[in-house]
Parts: C-alpha cells; structure tokens; sequence
C-alpha cells in the first residue's frame, strides 16, 4: 500500500501559486496595519435594553465618512477613524435609531443599548444613510429571518417552524411534507451545513420532517448563505444555515411558552448575576401518544410516538475584554409498536471571547456534536437490533481584525474528529445471535482560512479570501480495493488491507478560493458577483426519494473521493419608495460539481461492507434565476419569490451516460407571504406554494410471465417522468391580547394547513389490479391529503 501514512505528519504538496497566494495577502495586511497606526479606534457591544440580548448585524455609521460597520455574531463593533468630531448613528430594524456626537482624541469604547421601537407597522421610517443592507452589503446570496416574522408565517397545526420558513425563500426547495431537511440550488440535503451555536446538526427534522429541531423560543436570528460562501465556513457544498440561539434575558426573569395540538412547549430565563451572567432553558414535548392512548387496543396499547428537546444556555461576562458561553441541545424521535425506532440529536457548545484591543477581537468555539438511531425487532430470541451514529469533536479558534474603516479581516482555523459508527447491529434466530456489524471509520478534517473585505472608493467593496482544507481518513480500519467494470456495474474486490488505530489510509487537500464584488450604482441600488469553491468530505448514502433517519453517512476514503463545488453568481438589488418599502432582488446562478455520489441500479446499502463497490462517480450542474420582492412596511407586508433552476448529472453507465435531472429537480418554485395588520389585535397571515413535480423513473412496458406483470423500462432512462406539481395554502389568523407591559402579551393563534384539502403526490407507484390482474395501476401516495385545522396559544410573562 502506497497510503500509509503518520497522523501527524505535515503535507507540503501546497502549490507555488498559493504560497504567492497566501505571502502576497499577508503582505498587503502588513500595509495596512503600517497605515491604520494613526488613528483611533470607537468599539463596544451592542444590545437590547430591556433583555440585555446582543442585536447581531446592528449598524454603526459615521455621517462625515460616509463610512460605517456592522455589528458581529456577539454584538462587538469596532471603527478605526481619523482624529475628529463626528455623529455616530447607530441602527438596527425594529429599534429607535440612536444618534451620538463624539470627540475623537483618543481610543473610545461605547457600549450602547437599545430601545425597541413602539412604532407601528405603518410607522416605521427607514432614515437613516446607514441603513439598506440588503443594497449596500457586499453579501449576496444570503437570506436573514428573525424570529418575530417567523413566528407570523402560517405552519403545519400552528407551530412556529425554522425549517419550513426558509423553504419559502428563493432558491430552496423540498421534495414534499414528510421528507427531512432541504435543497438549496440543486444542492442535496447532505449539502447543507446546518449549524445551532456553531455546532453541526446533522438531522434537523422531528416527525419524519413535519417539525425542526429548532425551538423558536430559544432562537434569536437565522441566516442562510447561498452564494459568496465567506472563508470562515467549509465542509458543505451548497448552503449554510447558521441558527444562533438567545443569551438569556440579563436585566429579569421572563418566560415564555404555547400549548397547541400536537405539544406544548416552554422556555425560563433571566439573570444569574444581574448584567453579568444569564441563562435560558426552553423544553418541548409532543404528546399525541398520552392522548391516543385511551384509544389504543390490543397489539397497539403499547404504541410509543413521540418527540422531545431541551435547548439550554448560559453565557457570563468575566470582565470587559473576555466573555464564555455555554450552549446544549437534546433532542429525540420515539416510534414504534411491535419494534422500537428512534433517533435524535445532542450539542454541546463552548466559546469563548476575547478583545485584546480596540481593533482585535478573538473567539475560540469548542463543540461535541452526535446524531444517532436505532432499530429494533423482536427480542432476543427471534430479532434484529440496529445501531448507527455519527460523532464530531471540533475546536475552532478565529480572530477579527478591524484595520480601518476600509479592511476587516479575519483569519483562524479548525480541526474537526469524525467518528463514524455506520451500524452495530445484530439479528436473533432460535436464541442464536448473530453478530453483523461493520467497524467504525474515522477522520481528521483541518482548515486554515484568512478574508478580507475591502472598500475600494465609496463605490465598490470586495470580500475576498481563501480557505486551504486537509483531509485525512483515520485506521483502525479494513479497507477494500476494487476492479473497474463496465461503467454502471457493480465493482468487485480485488485486495483487502488493514490499519492500525490512527495510522492515515488516505489524504485529501482541497484550495478553496472565495471572492465576492459590489458596485453601488446609486443610494438605493447596486450589483454584485461572486465565485467560491467548496470541498465536503463527509457524505450521506442515500437513495430514496427524500432522507429518512435511517441513511448512513460516510467518509471520504480511498475509494470516495470528496465532493467540490464551484458556483458563480451575479445579482441586481433595489429598493423602492419613500422608506425603502420594497426590497427586490434578481440573482442568477451556476453550479458545477465534482465526484457526486450516485448507485448502480440494485445498490445494497444498508449494513454492506462492500458499498463503495456499488456507488458510482457522477458530475452535476446546477443553474437559475431567483426573483424576489419584499415589502417592509404598512399593515400589509411579506414577500413574493419565484425560481427557475434545474439540476442535472451524469454517470457513465446511467442514462446511457446522457444527463438527467436529479430526483430533487424542480423548474418553478414560487412561494407568496403575506400578512395583514387588521389592528393592533388581529393578523391575519397566508402564504402559498407552488413547484413543478420531482423526476422519477417509471416503467416504459412491461413483460407479462406467468400472470405475473413485470415493469420495465426498455430505454434505460432514469428519472424519465415527473410526479404532478405540489401546491398549497395556508391561512392563519393571530388574536392578540394586549397588556400594559407588551412583554407578557398573549394570543391564540387558529390556522389552516393545506386550506384546500390538495393531495399532493409524494410518490407515484404501480401495483396490478386486485380484480383483473392484467390491468397495471398508478397510485398516488399522498403525506397529507386534507385540510388541517389547528389552534395554539401562546403565552409571555
């Protein structure tokens, strides 16, 4: 074997072209700080004054630099300016603006809090130069949500839900109710870097996909980065949804909670030591089992399905320059009746902040992550158990660099273990156990990664960068090489190797450039382009059409090879009226991808030890056009989006080696949000989605043999029809009931899923007729094919 190798040895196969790369980018920070040695630097935390919650991404702008910054993830904000008088305005959407006259002499620190406005709707003014975000940023491709227009967005029985309010963006898509997870241009679900206080989430459904794991009374912010994908992430192709939860309310203790139809859920928090140090608990629990229970006989009575988590956090300031935080979720899927099924995920983050100065800001994030499930049947006499999990261990140390009004970089690194555990299972058969498991896997995956974002002149600003990524696949392990057949044919061994614990079978390393532009055309509009390269190393082996909790994720090894991206995008941003009413946005996209996953037909890929003999090497493309229209202001606001997109691959041996669109390929995705402000009392909400039908393959004839009807299909097409289109609408009404302290308002909230009672098709598939076996029929199988009538009250104090 040539892939023999230490674990702690370093690879130098970095090309000159990077190293002239990284020595030029490092050489040009070393000019700016020659030239920001001058000034003085303004710097603080921004947060909220009733709560003491940092408002992450509030804006700080000085009116005669016409120059400004943003505040971070933790609410830190730093300016480096020339000695001066000037105003600072600080802003942030739901909040009065604050403006500050200052003397600059001297370094300054001025942390500031902030009063959520009492304005209505109809009232808000967006005054001030600073503001427009969505126009002025150099991201593109990213889409923000906070909690409170969440929480309007009419969901299945009433429940606010993280997951299914992204999916009404532009750009992303599902295969229908009942699937886990979400595409994001083209992109599959395993493609999704889904991260809760920094720490990877690698199922993020409960109840099969009808829920998130996410509990929205303990989130505080939601971003999904489509495109321009900034250095700092990597590990996943196509999206990030980073989900941050809340502090903790540091000034009193408060509460939070509804009780709806299917759970009820509550979250506590408030002060350990006042200002200093905080915590919140939020909990949730289905209870349909305890409430069907009265009802169910016989086999049934010991039926278990239900779900649960519990979110927690603590964070406390140490002293002006340093604070930690510690963050946990604990989650849990129970089914079963005569066999037991369930799945679930846990986190646990630590982070720690640092200000060494004025301009140098430090986070150090710490996290464990595991996702498991398991099966069982029977009992010990006659069985099947079945377990299988995936574990991370990660640390994660990053620096912020505000140089000058015009540079911010940041530079770190991370190292991520990966324990693969892809089943310990067994079956019983007369009392005799057999032992079927398959060993575990492991991996080291590393990166280094530096960024920029530069203002060149008033109107242009780059953000550009680079993330150099290492990859090692870890023994103790048996590995397995394999001959190369005919294409689309299963692969057989040809030599088996073993290796000791830690010793290195195979490395990857993948240069991941990132760059991004913005050109302002003027105050209210401006274009903007981006290309990144992304490498993920982990895969997710599935085959069906939507993920279940059952699919098995897997390493890159010696014989699968890590995924690549490369996506370009170009976008026109504008906004509208006097305010700023309207927000709009045209992006269009292209996606390449390297050493996609595929199977040949038949693929065997639960408990196989010789998988990767049966997965295929495919190339994909992705390509659309998002629009989007937003209306900020006035009783009535929300938002339109529609999607044109394909996605499409290509195997040698599959197709005839033609492309085919992916099974989660969908041409139009069109998705209306609307809410109305009856009064100060009454919302109503509604929203509405429309998307072409996913590809499946379907028989072309058929053989009849022995009254039997056998499916065929003679051109070897896959994925050559498409199910009908899905569409549905929801409407919800919220009743709120109004006190004099606004943060122990009420209401009840009544809603309609699927209005018009459409069954959506999930699948199609064939069977013989049981009266004339000779007539072969199309059924369309349906998650939900009715109306869904619910209720939830919700509750603060």
């Amino acid at each position: 074997m040539n892939f023999r190798n230490n674990i702690f040895e370093v690879t130098n196969d970095v090309s000159g072209l990077r190293k002239t790369f990284l020595i030029s980018f490092f050489a040009f920070f070393s000019v700016l700080f020659a030239f920001s040695q001058q000034k003085y630097s303004i710097s603080g935390y921004i947060k909220d004054v009733e709560t003491g919650e940092t408002l992450i991404g509030a804006t700080v702008y000085i009116k005669e630099l016409q120059t400004g910054t943003a505040a971070n993830v933790y609410g830190f904000y730093s300016l480096t300016v020339p000695e001066g008088s000037y105003t600072l305005v600080y802003t942030f959407i739901g909040f009065d603006e604050v403006t500050k006259q200052i003397e600059l002499t001297e370094d300054i620190k001025i942390n500031l809090e902030m009063q959520e406005s009492s304005s209505t709707l109809d009232e808000v003014v967006i005054s001030s130069e600073g503001d427009r975000p969505n126009v002025k940023n150099v991201e593109m491709s990213v889409s923000k949500l906070d909690i409170k227009t969440i929480e309007k967005i009419p969901a299945l029985l009433g429940e606010v839900d993280v997951i299914r309010s992204i999916q009404l963006l532009p750009g992303v898509s599902t295969v229908g109710e009942g699937s886990s997870g979400f595409n994001v241009r083209g992109g599959a679900i395993d493609q999704n870097l889904i991260l809760l206080d920094e720490a990877p989430v690698y199922n993020s459904s409960h109840l099969f996909g009808f829920f998130s794991v996410f509990n929205p009374d303990a989130v505080s912010n939601v971003k999904l980065i489509k495109g321009g994908i900034p250095s700092t992430y990597g590990g996943r192709l196509s999206s990030i949804l980073d989900v941050r939860m809340k502090e903790g309310n540091s000034k009193k203790f408060a509460g939070e909670g509804g009780v709806g139809v299917i759970f009820s859920r509550l979250a506590l928090e408030g002060p350990i030591i006042k200002n200093k140090a905080s915590f919140i608990v939020a909990a949730r629990r289905s209870y349909i089992d305890i409430l069907a229970k009265p009802f169910l006989k016989g086999d049934l009575k010991d039926s278990k399905f239900y779900f649960y988590d519990l979110t927690a956090k603590v964070n406390a300031t140490l002293n002006d320059n340093n604070r930690l935080f510690l963050s946990g979720y604990f989650g849990r899927d129970v089914f079963g009746a005569d066999f037991g099924f369930n799945w679930g995920n846990s986190t646990v983050t630590l982070r720690w902040n640092h200000v060494f100065n004025k301009k140098l800001f430090f986070n150090a994030t710490a996290f464990y992550s595991n996702y498991d499930y398991r099966l069982e049947v029977g009992d010990d006499t006659e069985g099947f158990n079945w377990k299988s999990r995936i574990i991370n261990y990660s640390i994660k140390p990053e620096f912020t660099w505000y140089a000058n009004p015009n540079n911010t970089v940041k530079f770190g690194g991370q190292s991520l273990l990966y324990n693969f555990v892809p089943g310990t299972a067994s079956f019983s058969s007369g009392g005799v156990s057999n032992d079927i498991s398959l060993p575990d896997k492991y991996a080291l995956e590393s990166s280094v990664y530096v960024s920029n974002e530069q203002k060149v002149g008033a109107l242009i600003t780059l953000q550009y960068g680079v993330r150099q990524s290492f990859y090692q696949y870890l023994g103790e392990s048996v590995i397995y090489e394999f001959n190369d057949p005919e294409p689309g044919m299963r692969k057989m061994v040809t030599n088996i190797d073993s290796f000791e614990q830690w010793e290195t079978i195979n490395t990857y390393n993948n240069f991941e450039p990132r760059f991004s532009v913005k050109y302002q055309l003027n105050e209210v509009s401006s274009i903007k382009a981006s290309y990144n390269r992304m490498a993920q190393y982990i895969h997710l082996i599935s085959n069906t059409t939507a993920s279940t909790p059952l699919d098995v994720w897997t390493p890159s090894t010696n014989n699968i090879k890590p995924q690549i991206a490369d996506q370009v995008a170009l976008g026109y941003f504008r906004n509208f009226g006097e305010n700023d009413d309207y927000e709009t946005s045209v992006e269009t996209y292209h996606k390449w991808l390297q050493n996609q996953i595929d199977y040949i037909d038949g693929a065997s890929l639960l408990l196989n030890p010789f998988l990767e003999g049966d997965l295929l090497n495919a190339k994909g493309r992705a390509y659309g056009v998002e629009f989007y229209v937003k209306k900020n202001t006035g009783k009535l606001n929300g938002w339109i989006s529609y999607t044109l997109a394909r996605t499409e691959r290509k195997v040698d041996g599959i197709n005839q080696g033609n492309w085919y669109a992916n099974r989660f390929d969908k041409l139009h995705n069109f998705n209306i949000v609307g809410n109305y402000d009856f009064s100060k009392y009454v919302t109503f909400s509604a929203s509405f989605v429309f998307s072409t039908g996913t590809p499946a393959t379907f028989p072309t004839n058929r053989i009849e043999l022995q009254g039997y009807i056998i499916p065929h299909n003679s051109e070897y097409k896959r994925n050559n029809y498409r199910i009908p289109p899905y569409h549905r609408l929801d409407l919800s009404v919220t009743l709120y009931r109004k006190k004099e302290n606004p943060k122990n308002e009420s209401n009840w909230v009544f809603s309609l899923y699927n209005t018009y009672g459409r069954r959506n098709p999930f699948s199609i598939y064939f069977q013989q007729n049981e009266d004339n076996p000779q007539v072969t029929e199309a059924v369309r199988y349906s998650i939900l094919g009715t109306v869904v009538v619910a209720a939830t009250y919700n509750f603060k104090f």
